[in-house]
């Protein structure tokens, strides 16, 4: 990404992948994985989606704040982004690949 701006340099890289790891780490700490969640969506898709946006709105506000007090705040917005928009696919995915399949989930 180097030459976009606010991009270029080392400060920006760091805060950048923070923003990217927070996100992940904070949805993560919010919610099963998206094996899990694809594993048990046919028992609790709802639960589980229930999470990845809660996790996903505190990730938001740690994200604003982050905006607030960064040397490149574009490098915040884009690394958190990324990361949330990833993660929802990722869920999103495993919801919808495990309501369309016919294997039985871990939980009765």
């Amino acid at each position: 990404m180097a030459g976009l701006d606010g991009f270029g340099n080392a400060g920006a890289t760091v805060e950048f992948m923070s923003a990217g790891i927070l996100v992940y780490g904070i949805v993560a700490a919010a919610c099963s994985s998206p094996q899990t969640a694809e594993i048990n969506s046919d028992k609790r898709s709802k639960t589980l989606m229930k999470w990845v946006w809660l996790g996903t709105g505190q990730a938001a506000v740690f994200t604003l704040v982050a905006v607030r007090i960064a040397d490149h705040p574009q490098a915040v917005v884009a690394g958190a982004g990324l990361a949330a928009a990833m993660m929802l696919a990722s869920y999103y995915h495993a919801k919808q690949a495990g309501m369309a399949s016919s294997e039985a989930g871990t939980e009765s």
